[in-house]
């Protein structure tokens, strides 16, 4: 029995452990500022197709970092980015309202944007606030870049 509520007691405690360290690590990358929730899919087909399956999209904290846009998951331990958005090297091809089922894959006031990223499709789901600072962000690189805003 004394095991048995040691046992239960050691759980409970990394359990919290385990969910200060998320706040912990959430409220670290958020401190430099620039930080808004943003769920990211790499593009499975390469084809330009847009999925409205709802798979794939993996919720996350982007951030700003000069001309780069650092992407960390939500659900890590990882204390570097996941990914890397280089400002030059994005072409953002649509903007559209979730499909089918990524209304329920993403947060519920969610904008959609398709992306090239070195050739890669990707697509980015974040708030309109998010999405109006993101272009913003995308058109103010300094003078002789390229910039490729739909």
């Amino acid at each position: 029995m004394v095991l048995a509520l040691l046992v239960s007691g050691v759980v409970v405690a990394l359990v919290v452990v385990g969910l200060f360290v998320f706040g912990l690590r959430r409220r670290l990358i958020q401190r430099s500022g620039g930080t808004f929730d943003c769920s990211l899919r790499w593009s499975a087909d390469g084809e330009g197709r847009s999925d409205s399956s709802g798979k794939g999209w993996v919720y996350g904290v982007a951030r700003y970092n000069g001309d780069r846009v650092e992407w960390f998951r939500v659900f890590s331990y990882a204390f570097r980015p996941r990914q890397l958005l280089e400002r030059d090297a994005i072409e953002v091809l649509e903007r559209r309202t979730p499909k089918g089922e990524e209304e329920l894959a993403l947060l519920s006031d969610a904008v959609v944007l398709a992306c090239l990223h070195h050739g890669t499709r990707l697509e980015l789901a974040m708030s309109e606030d998010a999405l109006t600072g993101f272009l913003a962000w995308l058109e103010a690189a300094p003078p002789g870049r390229r910039v490729n805003v739909a």
